[in-house]
């Protein structure tokens, strides 16, 4: 019963956390700030931005054609950067539960709640040392 309630926690602790980011993503991410990020500043700032290469590598990505900067293209601009933080919320949240899937289909746990002692399953029993 221990482990029904251990797993019933754990869903609703990545449920809410899901929650929580898909609200910033959709809700904050329109008032990000305009200004360039790091690395477009400092090619500013150094007076390097000029020179980049016509054809970047990141253009041939396959999803160059879906997003734009941090928005999507050919949605209107009111509801661009909330769209696309919901996709790449929710794009981020999938591979990091399916990678977690994966880790934890491939361990084993070194004891089961059968073969551990009876105190061990017991959380309100002291513990003798």
């Amino acid at each position: 019963m221990s482990s029904n309630l251990s797993r019933q926690r754990n869903r609703a602790f990545v449920i809410a956390g899901l929650g929580v980011a898909l609200l910033i993503a959709i809700f904050l991410s329109p008032f990000a700030s305009s200004d360039p990020d790091g690395l477009d500043r400092v090619s500013q700032d150094l007076k390097f931005d000029d020179e980049a290469v016509e054809e970047a590598p990141a253009q041939k990505l396959p999803f160059y054609a879906v997003f734009e900067e941090y928005a999507l293209r050919g949605v209107p601009e009111a509801v661009a950067t909330p769209l696309a933080g919901l996709v790449g919320t929710l794009a981020t949240f999938g591979l990091a539960w399916g990678i977690g899937k994966l880790v934890v289909r491939g361990t084993s746990p070194s004891t089961t709640d059968d073969d551990a002692p009876q105190y061990l399953n017991d959380p309100d029993q002291p513990l003798d040392r």
